[in-house]
């Protein structure tokens, strides 16, 4: 309602009144009302709780045409396309939700936010030539060994050494090792053993070593880059696609290598590349780079190596977080330091000055604790467990 400025200013609060003992006969609850004049008009603004009634009944059945316009859509879908490329939102995310398997270091599942390496997606670890790639990787077969899962390491270099399977722990009854000649025979074994479902790990050691058939019938001076590059595109996106219904758990080590074009450049900085091009770096949900932090020393003797792993990649969780680990030479990862040191940290090892109690043991040092976990290995895995639970919020029997 409006009316010229001089005579709204004057009957306003009239009108108000009337307006308000209308709504009242009418018992209508009153929610707003506002007035407002510009450009010599005045204008009244009325909202009563039957006009919100009115709007909240709109909006449930604007909610519910939306509802009903969806099932029609992914009805229609489902019976042009696989039963599998549409699903309900609430059972797509379901299981999207994927187990993981741990590192072989609570350090390591820490940095990486998950408590492991997700099943079902690719994983890159790559960095420099001796930096404990390959045992790494290794762990992870343990540990998805011990879940009572199948693995396979894809040995492309042809450099596994048996001793170091037996010293890290590997069950060799449960792994499958082969070592293909080609990079198109590599990756159609990982592709073949992913659509299987069968198997839960598979290592493929190393994308710099992935020779195309080409390469090998070819001659030493052919360049062969650009051909390994287009090899693993086209078949991580046939890779990539199997994944998408199964749960293994794909590990591709990698090499770096300096890059060329920034140095010709005379960039300061010269900047690390992968092997393989860029598709791996892509399609990959978590990528590791490892680097050697220095050596380990016992009575002027070298007994291991400590690397620094830093999470560059990760689809999962926060990336670009670190974990500073321990490799003894003939043993592997040092678990029992790291274990000792979260486990006093988080409550489950009770420290007193420097007495450590452990199990109803009372052990007089750091270096007697540790290898009472060494030598009570079901003592280890107790304060795993209960780490993990704390760490992680999963339960024993959880896969993770």
């Amino acid at each position: 309602m409006s009316s010229k400025l001089p005579f709204a200013l004057r009957f306003t609060n009239v009108f108000r009144s009337l307006l308000l003992s209308s709504c009242k006969q009418q018992q209508q609850q009153v929610l707003s009302l506002s007035h407002h004049c510009t450009n010599n008009t005045s204008t009244y603004c009325f909202s009563s709780a039957a006009d919100a009634e009115e709007d909240k009944l709109h909006d449930d059945l604007k909610a519910a045409e939306k509802h009903t316009a969806l099932h029609s859509a992914l009805s229609e879908l489902a019976g042009a396309f696989d039963g599998e490329s549409m699903v309900f939102l609430q059972r797509f995310f379901r299981a999207r939700v994927k187990p993981v398997i741990s590192t072989g270091s609570l350090k390591l599942d820490l940095a990486l936010g998950i408590g492991g390496l997700p099943k079902g997606r690719i994983v890159e670890i790559y960095g420099h030539e001796g930096s404990g790639k390959t045992t790494l990787a290794l762990n992870v077969i343990r540990e998805a060994q011990k879940l009572g899962g199948y693995c396979a390491y894809l040995d492309v270099e042809n450099a596994l050494d048996p001793k170091l399977l037996e010293i890290i722990g590997v069950n060799t009854k449960s792994l499958l090792i082969s070592q293909p000649n080609s990079a198109e025979n590599v990756l159609s074994i990982v592709d073949t053993l992913t659509k299987s479902g069968a198997v839960d790990v598979i290592v493929v050691d190393s994308v710099a070593a992935l020779i195309p058939q080409s390469e090998i019938a070819g001659l030493i001076s052919d360049n062969i880059v650009e051909t390994q590059s287009k090899i693993m595109t086209q078949a991580l996106r046939k890779i990539h696609f199997s994944l998408c219904r199964s749960e293994t758990l794909i590990i591709f080590i990698n090499q770096v290598r300096s890059n060329l074009k920034s140095r010709q450049e005379g960039l300061k900085n010269v900047s690390e590349v992968t092997c393989g091009g860029n598709a791996l770096p892509f399609y990959s949900a978590v990528r590791m780079r490892i680097a050697r932090k220095g050596l380990l020393k016992s009575l002027e003797k070298v007994t291991g190596l400590g690397i620094c792993v830093e999470v560059m990649k990760n689809k999962l969780a926060p990336t670009m977080r670190k974990a500073e680990l321990e490799i003894e030479f003939g043993k592997g990862i040092s678990r029992a330091s790291e274990i000792l040191e979260l486990a006093c940290e988080h409550g489950v090892v009770l420290k007193e000055g420097n007495c450590y109690f452990i199990d109803g043991e009372v052990l007089n040092s750091k270096i007697q604790a540790e290898t009472y976990l060494i030598q009570n290995e079901r003592i280890c895995d107790k304060l795993v467990k209960s780490l993990r639970r704390q760490l992680f919020r999963v339960d024993e029997d959880s896969d993770s």
